[in-house]
């Protein structure tokens, strides 16, 4: 059974190119323009595997969004990664101060992303 992934960014060629390059990859692939558009994945029937984060996004930084979930008994033990252009010294401050598994640089080669998902699961 495929590993199903969300991808949460308020960019949709982020999203586009997320999602063609994990479903290369081989994943199911979801996608939310905002941290709230994602709990219908994230508490419904389509559960992710892992999801990936957006820092920056209107309403709720995808860092606030992962202390949340991480908070969250029925979401703790989803993985998590961050996903901005921020330097990588911000993005592990950001990991470790939200609970996230990881994070992945913009701009991503597919290899990146897909290898990110693969060595986080």
């Amino acid at each position: 059974m495929k590993k199903r992934v969300l991808v949460v960014d308020d960019s949709e060629i982020v999203l586009a190119k997320a999602h063609e390059a994990l479903t290369a990859g081989g994943y199911e692939v979801s996608t939310a323009l905002s941290a709230a558009a994602a709990d219908r994945y994230i508490y419904g029937d389509s559960r992710p595997d892992i999801i990936i984060l957006d820092v920056m996004m209107p309403i709720l930084d995808g860092d606030k969004k992962a202390k949340i979930l991480k908070g969250d008994d029925s979401s703790r033990d989803i993985p998590i990664l961050l996903l901005s252009s921020k330097n990588e010294e911000e993005l592990a401050r950001l990991v470790a101060e939200s609970g996230a598994d990881g994070f992945i640089r913009k701009p991503f080669t597919y290899r990146e992303m897909i290898e990110a998902v693969k060595i986080t699961l």
